[in-house]
């Protein structure tokens, strides 16, 4: 990729580096996982008999997905509902009931197929009324953080210590399978060895110094991974891995990952640094997560959910070309690395994502293709459809 700022002044440079420091790329940029962590609303809690009624009648099966108020638990809600199953999520606060019971109204009709529960990863009150009489779990819900090193603990207790907390009681609740959110970054080798293609085999190397968010998704997937081999249980266990997640959004009150198409067409970015993306759709990667839940073959495996590698210049590119003034604040300069150093140099925060720069480390789908027959449509595509949902949503 060529940098396409010849033409710049030393002071536009300099403008474009300090504008970047109050930029939080870190937390953006890394847009593997994009999911909210849980929140919730109580209803009546399940009984034995309704249990055993629901079951003798043959009734469509029960999901519970974790952390309803997120971006890709979101869009698992929907996806599941649309298939005909019963589904519950969970939520920290229950005030937001209403919130998600509208976002999902925009795209499936609920009726009386989704209820609320009120749970928390970081307290053990709630799981088990969650998940009585559920088959499966899809377990989305994590924490998002921003690139501060002193987020790391913070970040880490809900996302690994919570999952094992959805394990055990999804076990105790007799669930056929949970299949857990993870993100391609735990399927990744360390940023400086050379690029290369990585497969569900690799696994990331616990000394390397990464962002939080980053941090906790590795630690979060290999605790689970440690914790369901110990066990003896009829319940089995699937991880799906995602990369950059994009696509629609719900609701105007939706963040994460999409926070990065958001600052480029606000104009928040002065400059496009050399990251590159694996993208993929937030439809197709909730399509996934189902594919693993319901497939025989997927127990025990993980399934790296990921699609077209794109360099943040093609990225900023593309809206140009497909959004016309809608994108006219959208960088057309490429960001020099040293500038990049530069501004982390004021911002210890930019400094887990410097190794980073340049980097092609990119990853395959081919087994979840093969396995699954799961494909994620074009990035381009997403990326559009995700720029033009924020826009209606008043989010850019």
């Amino acid at each position: 990729m060529n940098d396409a700022h010849s033409k710049m002044t030393r002071r536009e440079l300099l403008e474009a580096a300090a504008a970047l420091i109050s930029l939080s790329v870190a937390g953006a940029a890394s847009a593997q996982a994009t999911n909210g962590q849980s929140e919730a609303a109580a209803t009546r809690p399940t009984t034995t008999n309704d249990i055993k009624s629901r079951r003798d009648r043959s009734m469509p099966s029960t999901v519970l997905v974790t952390g309803g108020t997120g971006y890709v638990g979101g869009w698992c809600v929907v996806e599941l509902l649309r298939r005909g199953y019963v589904v519950r999520t969970t939520l920290r606060n229950p005030a937001k009931e209403s919130a998600v019971r509208a976002a999902v109204a925009t795209q499936v009709a609920a009726g009386d197929r989704l209820s609320f529960f009120t749970a928390d990863l970081l307290r053990e009150e709630g799981w088990n009324d969650a998940l009585a009489g559920c088959d499966h779990v899809l377990h989305v819900a994590s924490p998002l953080g921003g690139g501060d090193v002193k987020e790391k603990n913070a970040l880490l207790a809900p996302a690994r210590d919570g999952a094992l907390r959805v394990l055990r009681a999804a076990i105790a609740a007799g669930v056929k399978r949970v299949i857990m959110t993870s993100a391609a970054t735990a399927a990744t080798p360390p940023m400086t060895s050379p690029d290369r293609i990585s497969d569900e085999t690799v696994w990331f190397d616990p000394s390397e110094d990464v962002d939080p968010y980053r941090h906790s998704k590795r630690l979060a997937e290999r605790a689970a991974w440690d914790f369901m081999k110990g066990q003896r249980s009829a319940t089995t266990f699937a991880t799906v891995l995602p990369g950059a997640v994009f696509g629609p959004v719900l609701s105007s009150e939706s963040d994460g990952s999409t926070e990065v198409i958001a600052r480029l067409l606000q104009g928040k970015v002065p400059m496009n640094p050399r990251f590159g993306l694996q993208i993929v759709d937030v439809r197709d990667l909730a399509d996934l997560h189902i594919r693993a839940m319901t497939a025989a073959n997927a127990a025990g495996e993980r399934f790296l959910g990921v699609g077209d590698f794109m360099w943040m210049a093609d990225v900023s590119k593309t809206l140009r070309d497909e959004l016309g003034d809608a994108a006219k604040a959208v960088p057309k300069h490429n960001m020099p690395d040293i500038l990049y150093r530069l501004a982390a140099m004021f911002d210890p925060s930019l400094n887990a994502m410097t190794p980073r720069l340049g980097k092609m480390h990119r990853h395959t789908a081919a087994k979840a293709q093969q396995l699954l027959d799961w494909h994620s449509r074009p990035a381009k595509a997403t990326i559009v459809d995700c720029a033009k949902s924020l826009i209606e949503h008043k989010l850019a």
